[in-house]
């Protein structure tokens, strides 16, 4: 498949562009510096702001699917700069006619309890909220949409370097968490779920999450 994947030098990103060209699919890298990007077989480097739709959606024209693993973490304002990028991206990807817009969620908006979700719970790191209520409202824009064919994938509470196990479970709404109470994904099995989900679609119009 030619993918293209916006915030490929992003740490999720990374991973889910390793994990992608491992399978052999081209890759189309769009990304604000891409000279940080080594050449690689498959791959595709080019500078994007994701902001311009116009041209965005020039860029992502002739693809089979485009992954999404924009954030705002760099920026003053990380939820503005986060809710205006991912509304650039929905109309970049129906403006290309892109079929399918997959993206990296966040594991804010996963509920720990019926109708409580983990980014309303005390103790929630004020450093991780922006983020989180950007990503929650990434959630909610893409369940407004009436034709778009999206897939948001949410990891675990915790996510962090580790290994490529891909032994890992799904789930829906609902945080995951092992035997011993634990939230948690690596990176790379993350990935794994990602690039599985291009591959062998399940979740059409849907969120799921992934975590041991």
């Amino acid at each position: 498949m030619r993918i293209a994947l916006i915030g490929a030098t992003g740490f999720i990103g990374s991973a889910i562009l390793k994990e992608v060209l491992s399978r052999g699919h081209e890759v189309t890298a769009l990304v604000a510096h891409p000279e940080k990007l080594a050449t690689a077989a498959g791959l595709t480097k080019a500078g994007a702001d994701v902001l311009d739709q116009a041209r965005l959606a020039a860029q992502l024209k002739g693809h089979d699917a485009v992954i999404s693993a924009f954030s705002g973490h760099a920026q003053g304002d990380v939820h503005g700069y986060y809710v205006k990028g991912i509304r650039s991206i929905i109309g970049a990807v129906k403006d290309a006619d892109v079929q399918r817009l997959l993206v990296v969620g966040g594991a804010g908006s996963l509920e720990v309890a019926p109708g409580v979700q983990l980014l309303d719970t005390p103790g929630f790191p004020d450093m991780y909220r922006p983020t989180a209520e950007g990503a929650r409202e990434a959630l909610k824009l893409l369940r407004e949409e009436p034709h778009l064919n999206w897939t948001l994938l949410s990891p675990s509470a915790v996510i962090a370097p580790g290994e490529r196990t891909g032994k890992f479970r799904l789930g829906a709404d609902q945080l995951l968490v092992n035997e011993q109470g634990d939230s948690r994904i690596s990176v790379e099995d993350y990935a794994v779920a990602m690039v599985d989900e291009l591959e062998r679609p399940a979740h059409a119009r849907k969120r799921f999450t992934v975590g041991y």
